[in-house]
């Protein structure tokens, strides 16, 4: 059996964390550097090695990507579902802010409310609500 964890390698996994944090609620629950590893790089002194938060009651990860450049894609979204309208409401709002809604956030033809963000990283994210139990 395996866990399942999401890592998302970032220009800047500090503040990318801290508009999660702020986005969905949450906390950043602990940040290594590399200049905390023996023999760190000079330049990479400040750059994140691994970062933990929780964010709308879910464990990420993140870190710099420091030796490659990023390629954003569309092949991967993070979904969060919740039970309250509005929760979802607050949630794609504040993801949206600096980024771009790809699909609204309304009702969908299964009965949830649905839609499609990518936020100012160039994360696309989900957002739905849980189908209501008849």
């Amino acid at each position: 059996m395996a866990k399942h964890s999401t890592y998302i390698l970032s220009e800047d996994a500090k503040s990318q964390a801290e508009f999660y944090v702020q986005s969905l609620g949450g906390e950043i629950l602990s940040v290594m550097t590399h200049g905390q590893l023996p023999g760190a790089q000079e330049e990479l002194k400040d750059k994140v090695v691994n970062l933990t938060l929780v964010a709308a009651g879910t464990q990420f990860m993140m870190s710099d990507s420091v030796f490659e450049p990023l390629a954003q894609g569309n092949a991967i979204n993070l979904c969060l579902e919740y039970t309250a309208d509005d929760e979802a409401r607050a949630a794609f709002d504040k993801l949206a802010e600096g980024g771009s809604v790809k699909c609204p956030l309304e009702p969908a033809f299964w009965g949830t409310l649905y839609g499609q963000v990518e936020d100012k990283f160039g994360i696309r994210w989900m957002i739905t609500t849980a189908a209501s139990a008849s």
